[in-house]
């Protein structure tokens, strides 16, 4: 709940207020890291010399898309040996062919037995059979070698790319790491607060490198949404993940500050112009009869009341008080 205050205009012409505790909501400023949903290694399926790398740290990779080139140049020599196998095969093929035609038209004759013709067609199916294996070795080799391009594993940004161009790896090993499926404000809250804080409630957030003013404050707060809170306490610590929109132009990692509701308390606030400071003690104006009476008052911090600034009030002033305005 707001602070309410009911507005009249008194014969001179000032405003007054009639001020009302009221509950309002307490923050507390934290450091949010930004983190990724996802962060996917892009792996060599084979090992071998990393010829070509075509991206860098920081760009922006869509999944399925070509970030480096693995060359085994011992796949170029098995897919010769492969090749050179099948037309040997083949050619023990064309050999084993005749032969069974042969057979044939000598059995037509009734000069060779069945037994002959028998074995040639059995040696045409061990043939081709063979044939068959071989081609099938040779497709293995040949997807080995397309298997050579590391593709990224999802749409993203590359974090880190531990590997050179000419560097030796093995399969598995990973070439770069994708940042992908958005970003977030992980938060990370003293165990206290476990309590308080409700997924969906609405924080605050600041803008990129800006600290905490004096105010208690930053320029320019965006909002966020507290979208989960961790069930397990670690050292003392509960974290929140919170989602903000336009976190894409944020190096994973950084940190900014976010304002947190974790309680809420009976506060009275008036508007920053209703107080005056001489010789540093500051004053309020209350309406009295028969003339307006200063007042010495101890303020806290500015918070937001019905979408305008107020300041809090600590000490000095009560529930039903008449505050007048420059």
């Amino acid at each position: 709940m707001i602070l309410a205050a009911v507005m009249s205009w008194s014969a001179a012409g000032a405003a007054e207020f009639v001020v009302h505790a009221r509950t309002i909501e307490e923050t507390k400023a934290v450091f949010g890291q930004v983190e990724s949903r996802d962060v996917v290694p892009a792996r060599a399926r084979i090992g071998g010399t990393l010829r070509q790398v075509s991206v860098d740290e920081g760009a922006q990779v869509e999944k399925g898309e070509e970030i480096a080139l693995v060359v085994d140049d011992k796949i170029a020599l098995q897919l010769d040996a492969a090749d050179a196998q099948i037309r040997a095969l083949q050619s023990q093929m064309a050999n084993a062919r005749s032969d069974l035609t042969r057979a044939e038209q000598l059995l037509k004759r009734g000069i060779a037995p069945q037994s002959r013709v028998d074995q040639a067609r059995s040696q045409v199916d061990v043939l081709t059979n063979q044939i068959t294996a071989a081609e099938a070795d040779r497709a293995v080799i040949e997807q080995s070698s397309r298997e050579g391009e590391v593709l990224a594993p999802a749409s993203g940004r590359i974090l880190t790319l531990p590997v050179t161009q000419g560097s030796v790896i093995m399969a598995g090993e990973t070439v770069a790491r994708v940042a992908g499926g958005g970003y977030f404000l992980r938060l990370s809250l003293p165990e206290r607060h476990a309590a308080s804080i409700v997924e969906g409630d609405t924080v605050k957030v600041g803008q990129r490198m800006v600290s905490r003013s004096a105010n208690g404050h930053p320029p320019e707060l965006r909002e966020g949404r507290l979208v989960q809170v961790y069930p397990e306490i670690t050292e003392g610590k509960v974290q929140a993940d919170v989602e903000v929109k336009g976190l894409g132009d944020y190096f994973v990692g950084e940190r900014t500050l976010v304002w947190i509701p974790v309680g809420r308390r009976d506060a009275i606030a008036i508007p920053p112009e209703a107080v005056t400071t001489r010789h540093g003690v500051d004053y309020v104006r209350l309406a009295a009869e028969p003339n307006p009476l200063d007042v010495a008052v101890i303020l806290g911090d500015r918070v937001v009341v019905d979408g305008s600034e107020s300041v809090e009030v600590l000490s000095g002033l009560r529930e039903g008080d008449r505050i007048l305005l420059p």
